[in-house]
């Protein structure tokens, strides 16, 4: 039998004396917990109101255009559920992770909040977040397999996947044919064959094409490399999952395609890290080929105006096993300090469950989770996201399993890998000194070493 949300377990208003929550952000707790208390009471939310409807507030992150979507959203669950009254919460991401922090810490979470998988431990493990399985009012049953249990830890459920998405490798189809170079066929590539191709674009057209993107910054490239072989970013305890040979060897790929010309220099690759997807080697219509997430093939067509083509990560049939998996896009959490927890599942249940919600949402958050309702909206979404649902729908038979939630601190990871990669790039470092690098920051960053 599970325990209910918060009993034997720490409290979310104890946790401004856990040091290890969100090391960055608790740094700015202390002077943040006073302003966002008097709001809290300002506001009223997590509150009954004098006319008996339940109040709740509902965090996320993101653009305005988000926002006014999300807005309809709220206004379609209350128009059907007149008893409940949702306050949205929202900033961007950057700001998003420091307020989440400071009103959890100050016992004045959201009663329903947007995780990320990076961050999701980091919130369950303290008793910060409610067993969703245990609440009547949502149904998990239609949640795709590969995700269904991503927001598992230690026999209870603290998120949902509002959708998923796969990593994959884009290609500019124009950029292959003004290289008089074939598009590979993504079901049988090994690693040589796509180290070797991009290097053959970029001799093909004397540089002013680039092979591909650097895949260096980015570890869920890693990862699935690391999965093919049978290993693992992460274990199931949050240790690390890899061996660094494989690190080492993953590394060794990404120097061969600097030295010989197959990606851009050192200094171009830094710049066009800093840039964002906006300023890609696809986006600038200088390169051939890129990684990015499927829901951001959208973005990197109108950007670059050409016609971009999915393809499989190479190794997937060449090495141990399939290395690709489904990444939840974000996830739905309840607080377990939520004075009305039914209620603010039923909430989860509309986002996750109705199809009135997703034909606003449409792949905003990823792909639907729930199965049926993603089969609902496939013929309403936008061409590249369509494009997207029919790759996700063609892979998902060749992808194993799903990967476990990363460990605390592993938000970090994203600055320690661009460290280890950028040394590497600027000759500073081996393959093997960046895998030992790489492996010595991120024990220290998630298991308090």
């Amino acid at each position: 039998m599970r325990a209910n949300p918060g009993s034997g377990r720490p409290r979310a208003r104890d946790l401004n004396s856990d040091r290890r929550l969100r090391r960055s952000s608790l740094l700015k707790i202390a002077a943040g917990v006073g302003a966002v208390v008097m709001a809290a009471s300002a506001c009223g939310a997590d509150s009954g109101s004098e006319d008996g409807v339940v109040e709740l507030r509902f965090s996320w992150w993101g653009a305005d255009d988000r926002h006014a979507v999300t807005q309809q959203v709220i206004e379609e669950f209350e128009a059907a559920n007149p008893d409940i009254r949702i306050v949205g919460d929202y900033t961007d991401w950057g700001s998003y992770w420091d307020r989440l922090a400071t009103s959890t810490a100050a016992g004045d979470a959201p009663d329903i909040m947007t995780q990320e998988e990076r961050y999701l431990r980091e919130y369950g493990d303290r008793g910060a977040l409610a067993d969703l399985s245990q609440f009547e009012s949502l149904d998990l049953s239609k949640i795709d397999p590969l995700v269904a249990e991503s927001g598992d830890m230690n026999g209870e459920t603290y998120g949902v996947a509002t959708g998923v998405n796969a990593y994959t490798i884009m290609a500019d189809v124009d950029a292959f044919e003004e290289a008089g170079v074939e598009l590979p066929d993504d079901e049988s590539w090994s690693w040589d064959d796509y180290v070797d191709l991009a290097i053959e674009i970029s001799e093909a057209t004397d540089g002013e094409i680039v092979g591909t993107q650097s895949m260096a910054f980015n570890e869920a490239g890693f990862q699935i490399f690391a999965r093919q072989k049978g290993e693992n970013l992460y274990n199931e305890d949050g240790t690390l999952g890899y061996s660094e040979e494989t690190l080492a060897e993953w590394y060794g790929l990404i120097d061969r395609l600097q030295e010989e010309g197959g990606q851009p220099t050192a200094s171009e690759s830094v710049e066009i890290e800093a840039l964002g997807p906006d300023g890609s080697v696809l986006a600038a219509n200088s390169g051939a080929m890129a990684h990015f997430w499927t829901n951001q093939l959208g973005q990197q067509t109108d950007t670059s105006g050409h016609e971009i083509e999915l393809l499989r990560y190479p190794g997937e049939t060449t090495e141990d096993r399939s290395g690709m998996f489904f990444k939840p896009a974000m996830f739905y959490s309840v607080s377990a300090e939520s004075e009305h927890p039914e209620e603010a599942a039923r909430f989860v249940d509309f986002l996750v469950n109705s199809n009135e919600a997703a034909e606003l949402i449409l792949a905003d958050r990823g792909l639907p989770a729930n199965i049926d309702v993603r089969g609902h909206i496939v013929s309403q979404l936008p061409e590249a996201d369509a494009r997207s649902a029919v790759f996700l729908s063609d892979i998902e038979g060749t992808i194993e399993d799903g990967n476990p939630p990363p460990p605390i601190g592993a938000g970090e990871v994203v600055n320690i890998v661009k460290r280890a990669s950028e040394e590497m790039s600027f000759g500073n470092l081996t393959p093997e000194e960046a895998a030992a690098q790489f492996t010595s920051e991120v024990e220290a960053a998630t298991q308090g070493g």
